[in-house]
């Protein structure tokens, strides 16, 4: 008898050791674009509150959005709103999902510091990434094949550029990127192939800007302005291909998953979203 109530009294001891531990950690997963930002969020959350603990991870939105759905995480971290579809097998499963916009984002198009082309329009990044413009010399570059790089398809700014350069900003649609375009596993791959590639072209978010690549000014069209992605052009507006970053909870955020979500969004979180090279939803 005294053996069984020991057996009792340590199962409660484990089970309270681990829901306390639950209640003061989280599991962050998803987009690569956002995936320095959510650590550099975490970092400093932690560092004001050592007592908790936020472990970030990236591979993508729809890695995130997975986790999610199958309550593995209590954050997902995406480039894209979640499709119907997804939203649908959420709560099929029990799982409500509720949208934070936390930042702005500019898709960057790069290519290498070499290359002598310097601004596009959407039509021409169209024809690119479809593979119908083939060569640099067809678009004022010299006589050379043009190598396209594309993140793969579970990332959500491959599903964001597909949807607004390649399909005209439409969510459905025949449109695809080009068959012999490299899918690249991370926005970091993108970067250093495009760094030793001279040939290359690849496009991410603008808190990889770096001087190993060469940002291409963009415009909607041949009469318009060709804009650069800086953070005054995202609020403006005016650079055509921006986006807002999310965080995806199930239902309204509770406890520490609150307290961090609040932490994104106070100044202290808006600052870090600049000093990513992002651009705040507040100042």
């Amino acid at each position: 008898m005294l053996k069984k109530s020991f057996l009792s009294l340590g199962m409660v001891i484990f089970f309270s050791i681990a829901f306390a531990a639950d209640k003061n950690s989280i599991q962050v997963k998803g987009s690569d674009t956002m995936v320095n930002l959510g650590q550099a969020w975490a970092e400093k959350y932690m560092e004001e509150n050592p007592k908790e603990f936020i472990a970030v991870t990236g591979g993508g939105s729809g890695t995130g959005i997975a986790a999610l759905i199958n309550s593995s995480c209590e954050i997902a971290e995406t480039s894209r709103s979640m499709k119907k579809e997804e939203i649908g097998l959420a709560q099929s499963k029990g799982v409500n999902p509720v949208e934070h916009i936390v930042a702005l984002d500019g898709i960057a198009v790069v290519v290498n510091p070499n290359n002598p082309v310097s601004k596009l329009t959407l039509e021409q990044l169209r024809g690119i990434f479809m593979g119908t413009i083939k060569n640099w010399k067809e678009i004022g570059g010299e006589d050379k094949q043009i190598v396209i790089l594309s993140r793969e398809v579970n990332s959500g700014t491959h599903v964001f550029f597909k949807e607004h350069v390649l399909r005209r900003g439409k969510e459905k649609g025949p449109e695809e990127f080009a068959a012999d375009a490299l899918l690249m596993p991370s926005s970091q791959a993108i970067a250093d192939e495009v760094a030793n590639n001279s040939s290359a072209i690849g496009y991410y978010g603008m808190g990889y800007i770096s001087p190993k690549q060469k940002v291409i000014l963009v415009s909607k069209d041949e009469k318009s302005e060709y804009i650069y992605p800086s953070v005054d052009n995202v609020v403006k507006a005016v650079y055509p291909i921006s986006r807002p970053l999310y965080i995806y909870t199930n239902g309204q955020p509770e406890g520490l998953a609150k307290k961090f979500l609040d932490f994104t969004l106070s100044k202290e979180g808006q600052d870090i979203v600049l000093k990513l090279d992002f651009v705040p939803i507040k100042k």
